[in-house]
């Protein structure tokens, strides 16, 4: 068996106003010391942040907040602000709660978040229902897109060309928003042959291409390896720069990768080049990464060296940069390099991150080199304490070398190290109990099993398999380790 590695309304302040004339009028006839006011209550949003249960409802909050004479006209941005958090389930329940308490009338904006938040938490069909039930005077541009999004999410080719024939048919903010969701959708699902008509009736119809257009059809154009196609939006963005915006990021690293999914590495290189010059700003580093990467796919290791001395990470940026590159050179073949680069992680870096090291402790067990890695690892664990990640790697290295001595050796290192919510992946915690019972250590297999004791239940086969062991050693399983072993075992 061949194991492989795995890769937080600010509201304005409506405290509670003090009468300051009063207040000091009321100190010249006290003789105690006047008191400082109360601290104003949290901030609502602050309050809904302490509900972190999904399951636990955030009604109670709101009321409260309500009988306090607390104002609720930040709601709105409360909830956006909980669904950019992903918190659908709460960002539901106040919007909900919104309209029932008629704090604020429905908008079409506010139906269009509803839908899809309704869609987030309960599903399609009940998005579906809560679309048919909405009142005329709401469903608008807001409501179909959300409802068209819906569909391109699941999916639902059919029922999404409906939708943008619906609004088409009722002059609802058609233009390049709902085709734009169609080519996304045709290039999901694989329906490419439908781009050429659809762009055809967008010409017709007079509706031009934006950004978004432009770089669907070239992420379309370049899954269904139409190469000519995506070169010839290219080709007329650069032309007509000034009336489109020119070629962004996007579109030219997707280029690229379309010419090396073919082997055109020459083409490719030339998009990387064009692609760098419009890197964004706002997600630099990101884009740095990708970069590395696509120049790594390329085989070309000088461009690889080349950006990275231009765009040296941040501080903040160490360890996800430096475990990037120490991918891309290990994948270059470059282990020289990669040892290198982290070397100079571990002088620079103040805070020291093992995932640099385990990208490096990959490379060593893909090529077999298990003492190096291990001899690596064994001193980085002298200046610091040590991830179980990190013994985990080299226990599959040994298992995928038939080294299953040193493989439990490592796996109980791991174990030993191990940090909350980590555990062994089954393959590995399977074929070192395996390599026990057929050695019969029951000595080995009980280390073994005490330290999985925290790591949660031991699996019917594992259990087993221990048994198995006891049995053919012609040893009694006494009460404490059938109780250690049998604890929490899956049924």
């Amino acid at each position: 068996m061949k194991l492989r590695f795995s890769r937080n309304l600010l509201p304005q302040n409506h405290g509670r106003k003090y009468d300051f004339s009063s207040r000091v009028l009321a100190s010249f006839f006290s003789t105690e010391p006047e008191q400082p006011p109360p601290p104003p209550p949290p901030p609502l949003y602050k309050r809904i942040e302490r509900v972190r249960d999904p399951k636990t409802s955030v009604i109670p909050v709101l009321d409260q907040w309500v009988r306090e004479g607390n104002p609720v006209g930040e709601l709105r941005f409360l909830v956006a602000r909980l669904k950019s958090y992903k918190r659908f389930h709460h960002a539901l329940q106040i919007s909900s709660w919104m309209s029932a308490r008629c704090i604020v009338p429905l908008s079409s904006k506010d139906a269009a978040t509803r839908l899809e938040l309704v869609y987030r938490v309960h599903g399609l069909a009940d998005a579906e229902n809560y679309f048919n039930n909405l009142s005329k005077e709401v469903k608008w541009r807001n409501v179909y897109g959300a409802l068209l999004y819906i569909y391109v999410q699941e999916k639902c080719v059919e029922k999404a060309e409906a939708v943008v024939q619906e609004m088409k048919d009722k002059s609802i903010g058609y233009g390049s928003f709902p085709f734009n969701l169609l080519i996304n959708l045709y290039y999901q699902v694989g329906d490419f042959h439908k781009l050429d008509p659809l762009l055809e009736q967008m010409q017709k119809e007079g509706i031009p291409h934006d950004q978004y257009t432009r770089n669907n059809l070239i992420s379309a154009f370049s899954a269904a390896s139409n190469l000519p196609r995506m070169e010839e939006i290219i080709n007329q963005v650069e032309e007509n720069p000034h009336d489109s915006g020119g070629v962004s990021w996007d579109a030219f690293t997707t280029a690229a990768s379309g010419y090396l999914n073919v082997g055109l590495t020459d083409k490719a290189l030339a998009m990387l080049k064009k692609a760098e010059e419009k890197m964004p700003n706002h997600r630099r580093a990101t884009a740095v990464e990708f970069l590395l990467t696509l120049y790594t796919k390329s085989g070309d290791k000088g461009e690889v060296y080349r950006v990275w001395n231009a765009y040296k990470p941040t501080r903040k940026q160490f360890a996800i940069r430096y475990a990037c590159i120490s991918i891309c050179l290990s994948k270059l073949n470059d282990l020289e390099g990669a040892e290198s680069i982290h070397e100079e992680c571990e002088s620079k870096c103040s805070v020291y991150d093992f995932r640099v090291l385990n990208k490096l402790l990959v490379a060593y067990c893909e090529r077999g080199l298990m003492e190096k890695g291990e001899s690596v690892l064994e001193k980085a664990a002298e200046r610091r304490a040590s991830f179980a990640s990190s013994w985990h790697i080299l226990a599959i290295g040994y298992v995928n070398h038939g080294l299953m001595g040193k493989a439990v050796e490592m796996l109980k290192r791991a174990l030993s190290v191990g940090r909350r919510s980590w555990r062994p992946s089954p393959p590995i915690l399977d074929s070192c109990f395996e390599y026990l019972e057929k050695q019969g250590d029951v000595s080995g297999m009980e280390e073994l099993a005490q330290l999985l004791k925290d790591e949660g239940p031991l699996s019917r086969d594992l259990y087993r398999r221990f048994v198995r062991t006891y049995v053919a050693a012609e040893k009694p399983l006494d009460d404490d380790e059938e109780n250690m072993t049998m604890s929490g075992t899956v049924a």
